[in-house]
């Protein structure tokens, strides 16, 4: 089997551990030699290779772990940036509920004030309107209860 050959089986990875140029750097060594057939190599040339095999797949190795490690500090990099812009946002949402919290409380502190007041009239309004009806009543000669309602002699007795 050759490399081109290879190239056309579907590979199934969940993370891209080589690029482009590293796997067809790994695919050129199929093309050298066909898969399965006896190595005519002599001994000193076979120990070279496989030498020169551990050395290669060391370095290939170093590459890969340097890209892992390029990929990791890039996601770390987009996670802090993405940290620091939601506490960027979120300092600004917690001034702004600062603001409108001062502002309702404001607002209710006027609206209490208003209550009190209206409270504070509505006794008075209440006591001027009893004095009017008693005032009233003893102009047509009837006695008036509490509640400003008027009481037949009747009811007196």
């Amino acid at each position: 089997m050759y490399a081109s050959e290879l190239l056309d089986i579907p590979v199934h990875t969940v993370e891209p551990g080589f690029t482009a140029h590293e796997l067809q750097e790994l695919l050129s060594f199929f093309d050298h030699q066909p898969m399965g057939s006896p190595n005519s190599n002599s001994g000193s040339e076979g120990s070279n290779r496989s030498v020169y095999n551990v050395d290669e797949r060391k370095r290939r190795r170093m590459v890969s772990n340097r890209e892992s490690a390029r990929r990791s500090r890039w996601r770390k990099k987009r996670h802090l940036e993405n940290l620091t812009e939601q506490a960027n946002r979120l300092s600004l949402e917690k001034e702004e509920l600062r603001y409108a919290l001062g502002s309702t409380l404001s607002q209710c502190n006027v609206v209490w004030k208003e209550n009190q007041r209206l409270r504070t009239e509505s006794v008075a309004l209440r006591g001027r309107l009893t004095h009017l009806c008693r005032t009233l009543a003893a102009m047509h000669g009837h006695a008036v209860n509490y509640n400003g309602a008027a009481l037949n002699h009747s009811d007196h007795s």
